[in-house]
């Protein structure tokens, strides 16, 4: 495939050489204060953009006019996300997510498992914390966002909210899930979901080494999306009902 990457930076730069060593081309680069044209695009079979939510909107609504089938990890920009849909469903295909690493899917779908059982049991609280590195702009991360709407769908929770002290919700009656959100040098990703009683507590924690495992979930996307037409989920890349 002829890749084109939109945003160079530690991810872009990983990306890059994962792609390299599965025999991809990439035939473009877009690094910060650069933009795309329809000369430059002209024969990529596929973009990934990573950037940030400054510039995500810009560089999806080009990619889905010019039908380029897109892989886009950049997180914070969600509440446009129906409108972006739109776009490429009349124009290409397109697969968003918040975590492309395969563990962190299967954690996803863990957490709901967890999520539906534990709904039963309404004496145990729910909290979700996450730890990302200082660089890292949105908080809190798209992964603890997911993570969170799993444990809504399937709990008596209404919405999430950002929390710097979550003992405040264990006490207050509150019906928002509480996470909280840190930021520590060199840390790729650490996500916990954590069910608090009087007795006991139970929790299911993810831990990222590095970046290579989101690198080759979104260079294995691409590889999915390129030759087709819709609107996709890391799940169905990876095969998980």
């Amino acid at each position: 495939m002829n890749i084109a990457l939109i945003g160079y930076g530690r991810m872009g730069k990983t990306i890059e050489r994962i792609a390299l060593e599965r025999g991809h081309t990439i035939a473009l680069i877009i690094d910060q204060g650069e933009e795309m044209t329809p000369e430059n695009t002209k024969g990529v079979d596929v973009a990934i953009e990573f950037t940030v939510p400054s510039a995500v909107l810009k560089n999806l609504d080009f990619l889905a006019k010019h039908q380029i089938p897109t892989v886009c990890g950049t997180t914070g920009w969600l509440e446009n996300y129906q409108e972006v849909k739109a776009k490429f469903e009349k124009n290409g295909s397109f697969l968003y997510a918040s975590n492309f690493s395969l563990g962190v899917n299967l954690f996803f779908q863990l957490n709901e498992i967890l999520a539906k059982t534990m709904g039963r049991f309404p004496s145990y609280k729910t909290e979700l914390e996450e730890i990302h590195h200082t660089l890292k702009l949105d908080a809190p991360s798209g992964t603890a966002i997911t993570l969170a709407e799993g444990v809504i769908e399937n709990t008596s929770y209404n919405a999430w909210e950002l929390s710097e002290d979550n003992m405040k919700y264990r006490t207050s009656g509150k019906e928002n899930l509480p996470i909280q959100a840190f930021r520590i040098p060199d840390v790729p990703g650490t996500h916990t979901v954590r069910y608090t009683s009087e007795v006991d507590d139970i929790e299911i924690k993810h831990t990222a080494h590095s970046r290579e495992g989101f690198a080759l979930g979104a260079v294995v996307a691409a590889e999915f999306i390129h030759d087709k037409k819709g609107i996709f989920q890391m799940k169905d890349v990876l095969g998980i009902q």
